[in-house]
């Protein structure tokens, strides 16, 4: 799923294909791998050779990018100067509410945001899509248990922390799908951890089932965890693994955006 960006019927003949495919190309470019060969970005890509040399001697051109000693590419200074402007004010609600409305719009679901917190996790920006269900009982302000949920779930299971504090042997029922048993419920985190996503049916709302994944600090810490939620029947086959992608790339985002956040004194 690309960045967030207007619907083709928002947008229409605004939306300029060369400046998005220029777009698409920087966000190649990060921490892991600042440098590239035009082969290797032609091929990541997906794009055409010539198209590629193109769009890089564009951005060349306009200063987002520069050649390297051995004839590759990196981004070039007023790429971090923007980056930098926009993290000042960054915030994850703010970051992932664009990716909540893309969440929503694309699959009728209501998307949740979840940040952890001692006594459960928090609920801290919630999105109705158009489906007929509407979850109740998830607002805005709404505290879940860490073993129940998706979004509870993929946070539990990525902190070691909250596992210490959280699992033992008298863990609430909530429905009769709910996971109490501490070693089970031990194995099925560390599933979810391994998989970088999780999937909930009926464990805390009866009939309602969720789509999670965690946004990850730079520390590998959790922030948040972003999902979607709604009727288990919409939840199945095909349509659930293009949520699971959905959900896992925006989280994916959203951490990139996060680890990128200064460190605090």
């Amino acid at each position: 799923m690309a960045a967030p960006i207007e619907s083709e019927t928002q947008a229409g003949r605004d939306i300029v294909g060369s400046v998005l495919k220029a777009c698409s190309l920087l966000e190649h470019f990060d921490a892991s791998r600042p440098n590239w060969t035009l082969n290797d970005l032609t091929s990541a890509s997906g794009m055409n050779k010539t198209t590629v040399h193109r769009l890089m001697t564009t951005l060349i051109h306009a200063g987002w990018i520069d050649r390297t000693a051995d004839g590759g590419y990196r981004v070039a200074m007023p790429v971090f100067e923007i980056g930098s402007a926009a993290l000042v004010h960054l915030d994850i609600r703010t970051a992932a509410r664009p990716y909540m409305v893309q969440l929503a719009e694309s699959f009728g679901d209501t998307a949740y945001l979840m940040v952890p917190a001692d006594e459960g996790a928090v609920c801290i920006d919630r999105l109705e899509g158009n489906n007929p269900l509407v979850v109740a009982g998830i607002n805005i302000g709404s505290v879940l248990p860490y073993h129940a949920a998706a979004g509870p779930i993929v946070m539990l299971a990525n902190s070691d922390g909250l596992r210490q504090r959280w699992i033992r042997d008298d863990l609430a029922t909530y429905t009769d799908r709910t996971l109490t048993d501490a070693d089970e419920l031990r194995k099925h985190l560390d599933s979810v951890r391994v998989l970088g996503y999780s999937v909930s049916n009926s464990d805390y709302l009866s009939g309602v089932a969720a789509v999670a994944a965690p946004i990850l600090g730079r520390s590998g810490d959790v922030v948040a965890s972003i999902s979607i939620g709604g009727r288990v029947e919409a939840f199945e086959g095909d349509a659930l693994q293009r949520k699971i992608d959905s959900v896992r790339d925006a989280a994916t985002r959203l951490s990139r955006a996060a680890q990128a956040l200064p460190r605090q004194n």
